[in-house]
């Protein structure tokens, strides 16, 4: 994802000026040893990169809800000769959201800005993220969030960790046919969660359970794909489950993988053959009038699980910081008509292809 050319060109005719130069050469992800916590950290040789929280929240007296943020990183390649502070090496675009279901839609907020030394940035060697107040960072075991949004607030703590889900090949996971369609793709689900969140004008103590995401890669989204479909669970009895599938422009699939790891640590990688998704209900949104499939049945290995969203309302409109418009929503994960997990679901490319 990126910002909109309008809002980058505005970012850029703040800074000194800088002469033309070549567009970079953006490295490739390649197989290779990750090393913890310094691959927590930053990658800014590459093109993108995404630091990526959601998970469900109780809190007394309240029914379960959900809660989202990202943070991305991204290199333009438009001010990579300029020595100034000021130039923007790097944008960051941070994005957060409860989904409360008493309010019947998302509370949701983004922000952008260029890179600056101690105010926006991704720290190498280890998680540490911020864009001005928002920031999230790791901290002995544990990573630690704090954004205030304004209609919202979360200050919340994650962990302990335990050992990073590494997916695909040792963290190199495949997105499309050819090795240049890839991303170093890490997980680290099942994550317990206490804090503080503050919404429709509440202070909440909460806790609850969280899946992590960092991925980063340098390469565009494959020609033929328009976008993705996405879900990670936490699943009840202790095992985590991730799958994807990638787009073609007529509703196909390009491309599918996942993986998931059981309660008692053994891991299974799924390919493109093994995965398969079925849309079960449409919302359209009375916003931007797209029809998300909020509701999914996805099967793998043998099994079948249905995907029912927290509330239908949980679109964002990110079109000022990311220009896109995407579903990014709270689920629940049924088989056998028993609830077995909470977890996620995202949806992109449904309005229009998404470009990245």
């Amino acid at each position: 994802m990126r910002p909109t050319r309008r809002r980058l060109l505005g970012m850029l005719a703040a800074a000194p000026f800088a002469p033309a130069v070549a567009a970079p050469e953006y490295p490739s992800v390649q197989r290779q040893v990750l090393r913890f916590p310094a691959d927590h950290g930053a990658h800014p040789e590459h093109r993108i990169e995404w630091w990526y929280l959601t998970g469900w929240l109780e809190t007394a007296g309240l029914a379960p809800f959900g809660f989202q943020l990202t943070f991305f990183q991204i290199r333009p390649g438009i001010a990579e000769g300029n020595p100034s502070r000021f130039a923007a090496h790097h944008i960051v675009v941070a994005h957060a959201a409860v989904a409360w279901p008493g309010a019947g839609h998302l509370l949701h907020a983004a922000r952008t800005a260029r890179s600056m030394a101690g105010l926006v940035g991704a720290s190498v060697g280890d998680c540490d993220v911020r864009l001005d107040r928002w920031r999230l960072w790791r901290q002995a075991d544990s990573f630690k969030a704090d954004v205030d949004a304004g209609d919202f607030a979360l200050q919340l703590a994650f962990g302990p960790s335990g050992a990073p889900l590494l997916h695909g090949d040792g963290g190199f996971s495949q997105k499309a046919p050819g090795a240049q369609h890839a991303s170093q793709y890490v997980s680290l689900p099942q994550l317990p969660v206490r804090g503080q969140v503050r919404a429709a004008g509440r202070a909440l103590e909460v806790e609850g359970r969280a899946w992590f995401d960092h991925e980063w890669s340098s390469s565009l989204m494959h020609p033929e794909a328009a976008g993705w479909d996405w879900t990670g669970i936490n699943l009840h009895d202790g095992s985590a489950l991730m799958l994807f599938r990638m787009r073609r422009r007529d509703g196909s699939a390009l491309w599918h993988g996942g993986t998931l790891r059981r309660a008692d640590g053994a891991i299974q990688h799924y390919g493109p053959t093994d995965i398969a998704w079925q849309t079960l209900r449409d919302w359209r949104s009375p916003r931007s009038d797209v029809r998300w499939p909020v509701s999914q049945r996805v099967r793998f290995a043998g099994r079948a699980l249905t995907l029912t969203p927290l509330m239908d309302d949980q679109e964002l409109d990110t079109r000022s910081t990311t220009g896109a418009i995407y579903w990014e929503g709270a689920v629940r994960a049924h088989e056998g008509g028993q609830e077995v997990g909470r977890g996620y679901l995202e949806l992109t490319g449904y309005d229009k292809a998404l470009r990245l």
